[in-house]
């Protein structure tokens, strides 16, 4: 097994910067050359050194990870899960290490330092508000780094799903289904992600002609215990449907509903957002939106690594599409 360039060198006939040249991609070795060599570095199973590597490109290979919350509230909740699998295995596939920080506010200042020293070469922030400070700390230290979710920075670049499209789909659907006391249970409306999800509810109802009451819109957490102590209240008002803001929210929305002995869906019809694993095993079904968390974070990775190649372009921004998936909980699907 060669264990050195100079090996491989002298196993191909060709030189150590030409053997160096075809490990990191040079297209300009010609074809046979590039073929040759790639097929001696298979057999003899060498692995460049990564220190050496990243002392040449002045690069690390590293890619930081920051999601500025508790580990419990991380843990918890299965979009963290998948949009965490999406970036390692994005990051896996293009030879990049992922260092993960879940940070609280009292670290969070410490981050963009650690970019500054070059241990990491660029950043996946999973920020929720609109106007991050954090996110204007990276910027103004000329961090590279990527947002997940919208922001109203310019200079920001980011990634989110299509959410007041998907949102304004929910509801619509229900609408459509004859519903006229649509009420929702949001996430916290500090959050970009929120915000964009009760637009596109109220987009809904203009479009079918429902005055927008704001008796049927309680703001809560995400959590299954928000979504019950949301229904609960919503219930004072008498509505025929729901869209919450996340699966769990719907979970708790809908065991509120069961203890009111309120029947799902021929009393409140009931929509979600995310189509989590539980969505499907709750009885009725959950009809909710379909994001890919998993795509979305592949996605970040993949814009971060094209801004670290091409620094100047910054503000970029990708949207993903959701898809409306119809069980059994709106009435109108099979189960």
């Amino acid at each position: 097994m060669a264990h050195t360039l100079e090996e491989i060198a002298r196993l191909s006939g060709v030189s150590r910067s030409t053997v160096s040249r075809v490990i990191n991609g040079d297209v300009r070795v010609a074809a046979a050359t590039r073929e040759r060599v790639a097929a001696i570095v298979e057999r003899e199973g060498y692995r460049p050194n990564r220190t050496a590597q990243s002392l040449a490109s002045g690069r690390s290979n590293v890619l930081g990870v920051v999601i500025p919350m508790a580990a419990d509230g991380v843990l918890a909740d299965p979009y963290f899960s998948r949009l965490l699998h999406g970036i390692a295995r994005e990051a896996d596939g293009r030879d990049q290490f992922v260092m993960l920080s879940l940070a609280e506010a009292g670290f969070i200042h410490r981050i963009d330092e650690v970019a500054r020293r070059g241990m990491v070469d660029g950043v996946v922030f999973s920020g929720s508000h609109a106007s991050d400070p954090f996110a204007d700390r990276l910027v103004e230290s000329g961090t590279i780094f990527v947002n997940v979710g919208r922001s109203d920075n310019p200079q920001v670049s980011y990634v989110d799903n299509d959410n007041v499209s998907s949102a304004r789909q929910a509801t619509a659907h229900l609408l459509r289904l004859g519903r006229r006391r649509v009420a929702t249970i949001t996430g916290p409306l500090f959050a970009t992600v929120s915000q964009d999800r009760l637009t596109g509810y109220r987009e809904a109802l203009e479009q079918f002609g429902v005055r927008y009451d704001e008796e049927l819109v309680f703001e809560s957490d995400f959590t299954e215990a928000g979504g019950r102590v949301g229904m609960r209240r919503l219930l004072e008002h008498r509505p025929d449907a729901v869209f919450a803001a996340s699966d769990r929210m719907a979970a708790g929305a809908l065991n509120e509903l069961r203890a009111a002995l309120v029947a799902v869906p021929d009393d409140v019809a009931l929509v979600g957002f995310d189509d989590i694993p539980l969505a499907q095993q709750m009885e009725p079904p959950l009809t909710t939106v379909r994001q890919n968390a998993e795509q979305l974070g592949a996605a970040a990775v993949a814009l971060l690594l094209d801004l670290i190649d091409n620094p100047s372009e910054s503000g970029r921004r990708i949207i993903l599409p959701s898809e409306l998936v119809v069980r059994s909980s709106c009435g109108a699907g099979l189960g």
